[in-house]
């Protein structure tokens, strides 16, 4: 069974940065497509960032590019959600999952982590 467990969470400043990172157990990402995406309170889950399988290619949505980057350490089963340019819109609890690529392409994850909670204060 994958297990991914996210970290980095935490309040941070508007205009602040903070890494996330997503721990994942065997193969996870040599095998599938991986995901960020978060949930504010009140509203429904919005996709922010996916990269895929070793390391392919990557996405993001409208809202956080040019600000997060997504980045992946194979050999330590970990990828990461750096985030720059922090606003309180950002604030949500972001949570990694993983999947085949055509299902992450499609909002469709088969695995979670519990998710970390990012808030941002202005």
């Amino acid at each position: 069974q994958v297990q991914l467990v996210e970290s980095g969470g935490g309040l941070v400043q508007a205009g602040g940065s903070r890494r996330l990172s997503c721990a994942a157990s065997g193969r996870t990402f040599s095998v599938y497509a991986v995901a960020w995406v978060r949930q504010a309170p009140g509203k429904e889950r919005e996709f922010v960032a996916r990269v895929g399988c070793n390391g392919g290619s990557r996405n993001y949505a409208d809202s956080v590019k040019g600000r997060f980057t997504i980045s992946g350490d194979h050999a330590e089963n970990t990828v990461y959600l750096q985030m720059n340019n922090l606003k309180p819109e950002d604030t949500a609890v972001y949570s990694c999952a993983a999947g085949s690529i055509y299902n992450v392409v499609n909002g469709n994850y088969g695995y979670w982590g519990q998710g970390t909670q990012v808030t941002v204060s202005s």
